[in-house]
């Protein structure tokens, strides 16, 4: 079956569930850009979004106001600076756009800040738990919370940075963006949930698949840049434009991720590759290259727990054009991200999103 064939299969299964436009035809990434740009150009879109960012880890630690030693030094232990911000950056970039979009002023509200904050603070709480999970011994060139202190101890520091999150969110006084933030939380979970199962049907198994990519890392992406259009910006078509957006760039983040599990070193990643085999997850790379070697079919089922199996997949997978097939999925889910960020009037905000979803294809960690 051919490159677009596979794809083009394979999408059928879950375009109504998520919303992949059929339009496009095959273009490489760099064709991202929209027709009409800003006058005002930036080198580098994440130093754009830096700039609202100032202090933001300080900001943070100070919204973790823990009186005990131990756990103030737990819950403060990712928020050293060295993280890539990725999320807040997003989140800013897409305030200052929807504000210049509603009423031609790229000025960002406090409130509209702080969801970037509480972004950043979610999505560290759920690395503290995902390490419990998957018993992780390192993370960001470090060892994890729950090797350090224990997993006990780091189910608690997760638990405190995301109740010092929903405190934040209260403060907003916006019953709207609460509501959308804490959808956030609810999705992490369910999207944990679905990590544990596995579907038989290779069509169920690709919508599982894509349904866990959003839960466990778009929805917060989504979800975040909503709740600043709506802090900013009264039109629901606004709203809408910021959510599919991040859904977008979100997933194929989560696309790229598994991806590099494939293609780069530890070291690049600041964790160990190959991790997903290891933990009996069967993602995009995998499920692509199933097409090519059924025999993985077992292996899937059997979450690879059988001596040899997590080599054996990774040579399968390396054989296949499984990488590349994601790949271009990604691109697929970026294309769709600059189509909807393209609606708003142009700002260097918005160009820088754009920028973005282009980068997101090219990282390599």
């Amino acid at each position: 079956m051919s490159l677009f064939n596979l794809v083009k299969s394979v999408r059928s299964a879950f375009s109504n569930v998520y919303g992949i436009s059929r339009s496009h035809h095959m273009t490489s990434a760099v064709s991202c850009h929209s027709e009409t740009q800003s006058s005002e150009k930036y080198t580098d879109p994440f130093k754009l979004g830096w700039r609202d960012l100032k202090g933001l880890y300080e900001d943070i630690r100070k919204e973790l106001l823990i009186s005990t030693t131990e756990l103030k030094e737990m819950s403060e232990y990712y928020f050293d600076g060295k993280g890539k911000a990725f999320r807040p950056i997003i989140v800013v970039l897409m305030a200052r756009a929807c504000n210049s979009h509603h009423n031609n002023s790229r000025d960002m509200q406090a409130s509209q800040r702080t969801i970037a904050l509480i972004a950043e603070m979610i999505h560290t709480a759920s690395l503290v738990h995902d390490d419990v999970i998957d018993d992780a011994s390192s993370r960001r060139g470090k060892h994890t919370v729950n090797k350090i202190w224990g997993e006990k101890k780091a189910v608690l520091a997760g638990d405190l940075i995301l109740s010092a999150a929903s405190i934040a969110m209260a403060r907003t006084g916006n019953a709207t963006v609460i509501s959308i933030l804490t959808q956030v939380i609810e999705d992490l979970v369910r999207g944990e949930f679905l990590q544990l199962g596995s579907k038989e049907n290779e069509n169920e198994r690709f919508a599982h698949y894509l349904e866990k990519s959003f839960k466990k890392t778009a929805s917060l992406i989504a979800n975040s840049c909503k709740a600043v259009s709506v802090l900013g910006c009264p039109d629901p078509e606004v709203h809408e434009i910021a959510y599919q957006y991040g859904k977008n760039l979100g997933i194929a983040f989560q696309l790229i991720d598994d991806v590099l599990d494939f293609t780069s070193c530890s070291v690049q990643m600041g964790k160990p590759t190959s991790t997903d085999l290891k933990l009996g997850l069967a993602t995009g790379p995998v499920l692509f290259a199933c097409q090519q070697f059924p025999e993985m079919n077992a292996m899937i089922m059997r979450r690879f727990s059988l001596p040899g199996d997590v080599d054996k997949a990774r040579q399968y997978v390396l054989q296949s054009d499984g990488v590349q097939q994601t790949t271009y999925l990604a691109q697929r889910y970026c294309h769709e991200a600059v189509r909807e960020i393209s609606k708003l009037r142009p700002s260097p905000e918005r160009d820088a999103l754009i920028q973005i979803s282009e980068r997101v294809l090219t990282r390599d960690k």
